[in-house]
């Protein structure tokens, strides 16, 4: 069972940066993607990145290209979310994601959160502008 803590949300003024954590425990070695994904009240879970844990690969949504950056830290089981140049509308409750089984479409696009298996509690960031 793969365990995910979420940390670092705040609040922040459009403009300004955040990085997010998310702890893991519990991954098996077939384990190989993991992912930030956020959530408003009302609307469904939409994926933002995700990094294969194996090669580094990275996929990011549209509308935070070259905004935000997704990294590993492997030593510490690890996974973090650079957001920069935020904005009102990056607002939400950000989760992180880890698939159970391995994949080949981790980094391939679309980020669908109904192909994630575990979920930390999420992490609250809001943007004022």
């Amino acid at each position: 069972q793969v365990h995910l803590v979420e940390s670092g949300g705040g609040s922040v003024q459009a403009g300004g940066s955040l990085r997010l954590s998310c702890a893991a425990s519990g991954y098996t070695a077939s384990s190989n993607c993991i992912g930030w994904f956020r959530q408003t009240p009302g609307t469904e879970r939409e994926g933002v990145a995700t990094i294969d844990r194996g090669d580094g690969s990275t996929y990011y949504a549209d509308s935070v290209e070259g905004r935000f950056t997704i990294s590993q830290e492997s030593a510490k089981n690890t996974v973090y979310l650079q957001m920069s140049s935020l904005k009102p509308e990056d607002t939400a409750r950000y989760y992180c994601g880890s698939v159970r089984d391995q994949t080949n479409w981790c980094v391939a696009g679309g980020a669908d959160p109904r192909n994630f298996n575990y979920w930390g509690q999420g992490t609250q960031v809001t943007v004022s502008s």
